[in-house]
């Protein structure tokens, strides 16, 4: 199981990536597991007891008793302490870095979370990117032609 944030390479441009925990109930856990987590237009964000996972979207399991759950409520992210100093003293030197999830995975019978350190692009830098895209499939799609027939 592997859930990707598609928007990532058009949206951002990205410096580093880590992989980090990420705590969640058991009703969450068989949720994401059966692909139920969006993370588009999330973000991590420091507090003061760490970092934290906000806005993304985890819906709830159909099969668990929980009366108010919250599927956009903040989860907190597990990294090292070294790894927090490394990530937060980056983002507070450079102007305009973030930190976004890029996919949730499975490793062993943890789930994973890689994040990226990561800068907006531009209007007219997503344009330059979808028009590279589209080249590269116009000239996949003309190889795969010629070599049909």
């Amino acid at each position: 199981m592997k859930i990707l944030n598609r928007k990532i390479n058009r949206e951002y441009e990205v410096f580093e990536k880590y992989q980090a925990g990420i705590v969640l109930s058991g009703s969450e856990v068989k949720s994401v597991r059966q692909g139920g987590l969006r993370l588009e237009n999330s973000f991590i964000k420091f507090l003061e007891d760490g970092p934290y996972l906000i806005n993304a979207e985890i819906p709830k399991y159909r099969f668990s008793g929980e009366k108010n759950y919250d599927p956009k409520k903040s989860r907190k992210i597990l990294l090292n302490k070294d790894e927090i100093l490394k990530i937060s003293t980056k983002i507070k030197s450079s102007r305009g870095l973030t930190i976004v999830p890029t996919s949730c995975y499975n490793k062993g019978v943890h789930l994973k979370l890689e994040i990226a350190l990561v800068r907006g692009r531009k209007e007219f830098q997503k344009r330059k990117f979808d028009k590279k895209k589209e080249i590269s499939k116009r000239g996949k799609r003309e190889v795969k032609e010629y070599l049909r027939g």
